[in-house]
């Protein structure tokens, strides 16, 4: 059943796998920091979700960014609660592939953030990244307050006319608030940190994406 749909359709939400109302078990504490994964998180701290394709190599990228306290694997904008890794990969959910980021703004800001989203994967493939084929794999931004909207639309406008100057088509990220995050399994958490010669799909256009774009948050 789960392979028999072509996965770079979207679905609609009455297609989507029913899921579960228990979360899945996933890790404790991040591997790299020892922060809690779930929280609770200090006072002050922001939250921000990126989705750019596998979410491996993504996590790694914002893991690395000074200010950023933890992050962690997980899905967002689809229908199916609590879905499995598989049930993600089957493109019946609605999920892509995200990283919940939880920063400190006195030390990184939120276009910071956008920046190395932006430079990190190519935003104009659609349902893909690279090799990596279906909706699971769209890039994407789910905002957490208005600020943060009116930046990410902001550098989204920004980036694609750097692109545009370079060759490159439509930015087809997708900004939208966010919803439930649901966080993977243990084994995906912090993966290139445990396994450091494992996959990481992502490959940025090579462009810049202009430092203290829009209107920080």
């Amino acid at each position: 059943m789960f392979f028999t749909r072509p996965k770079a359709r979207m679905i609609e939400p009455g297609e989507a796998l029913p899921g579960r109302a228990i979360p899945l078990e996933t890790s404790e504490r991040h591997f790299v920091s020892g922060h809690p994964l779930r929280g609770p998180y200090p006072d002050g701290l922001e939250r921000a979700v990126f989705a750019l394709g596998c979410y491996w190599g993504a996590e790694r990228k914002f893991w690395q960014v000074p200010g950023v306290w933890v992050t962690a694997v997980g899905n967002a904008g689809g229908f199916t609660p609590n879905p499995t890794y598989e049930e993600v990969c089957s493109g019946l959910t609605g999920h892509a592939e995200a990283v919940l980021v939880v920063f400190d703004r006195t030390k990184v800001s939120y276009s910071q953030l956008l920046k190395v989203f932006f430079e990190a994967h190519d935003p104009t493939q659609g349902m893909r990244q690279g090799n990596d084929v279906g909706t699971q794999y769209r890039s994407a931004i789910y905002w957490v307050g208005i600020a943060q909207r009116d930046a990410a639309q902001a550098a989204k406008a920004v980036y694609q006319r750097e692109l545009q100057l370079n060759g490159f088509g439509a930015v087809t990220t997708e900004i939208v608030e966010a919803g439930p995050f649901y966080f993977a399994e243990a084994y995906h958490q912090q993966y290139l940190a445990k396994n450091p010669n494992g996959y990481c799909g992502l490959g940025g256009t090579g462009v810049a994406c202009p430092a203290g774009i829009g209107v920080d948050a």
